[in-house]
């Protein structure tokens, strides 16, 4: 991977999240992969955001994309069989954007339940290249073909990885 920084200095923001809305929130994620009925379990925007708020940023691997105001809660939209995040790059020029995308796309897959249309797109303005970084990010033969990328699966299990840690 490219060893560039894009943010050398980034902005860091408190985070707010309790613990026992982590813990209630992995509670029934583990029971939709237990028994397997899914279909009629509801989730909401704060529990995708639970999933997502601590994977770790690949530039600055100590801080969360929560704490660098790459994701929030209101930038996840939720409906019966859609879930759409959009993010936020801490600068409009940052090369880490789909690596960024595509680590929120894997986490949502591996907990999700799979009736889940998942779109996930860079918030609109906030990056150069957003078009392109969108295109990359909802097409499911580039996802596939990034994942087959050893070097770069290292990078998305470390960034996902770290995140279960805290």
């Amino acid at each position: 991977m490219d060893s560039q920084i894009f943010n050398p200095n980034p902005t860091i923001i408190a985070t707010t999240q309790p613990i026992a809305r982590r813990r209630a929130t992995q509670a029934k994620l583990s029971l939709w992969l237990l028994d397997g009925d899914d279909d009629s379990k509801p989730i909401d925007a704060d529990e995708v955001f639970d999933l997502i708020r601590s994977i770790s940023d690949p530039e600055h691997r100590s801080m969360t994309l929560e704490q660098l105001a790459v994701v929030s809660a209101p930038q996840v939209t939720v409906t019966p069989n859609h879930i759409l995040v959009e993010f936020t790059p801490t600068v409009p020029h940052c090369g880490m954007s789909t690596l960024i995308g595509l680590s929120i796309r894997v986490r949502l897959l591996r907990t999700l339940p799979t009736r889940f249309k998942i779109d996930i797109r860079v918030k609109p303005g906030s990056h150069q290249s957003e078009h392109a970084v969108n295109k990359q990010l909802n097409d499911k033969e580039r996802v596939a073909a990034a994942l087959e990328n050893p070097a770069l699966v290292d990078v998305l299990e470390t960034c996902l990885e770290s995140a279960g840690r805290r």
